[in-house]
């Protein structure tokens, strides 16, 4: 992957092509359309995770008394 910062291709190497292509307007405006549109699917996603971590680690406190009376 050495050749990707260092064999130019154009006027450019590959990630100077990636980096010139990810800050135009058009890549912008798609970035910001995905976060519109996932942005509350991954709060959801976030949330059900957290509840999810708090559920099993509340359960496990429990357990353990149970197990070592």
């Amino acid at each position: 992957m050495w050749f990707s910062t260092t064999v130019p291709i154009g006027k450019r190497t590959l990630v100077g092509h990636v980096r010139a292509i990810w800050h135009t307007e058009q890549v912008q405006d798609l970035k910001e359309g995905v976060k519109e549109k996932a942005g509350p699917a991954v709060e959801r996603l976030e949330r059900g995770v957290r509840e999810g971590y708090k559920a099993a680690t509340d359960d496990k406190k429990g357990s353990s008394a149970e197990a070592h009376p």
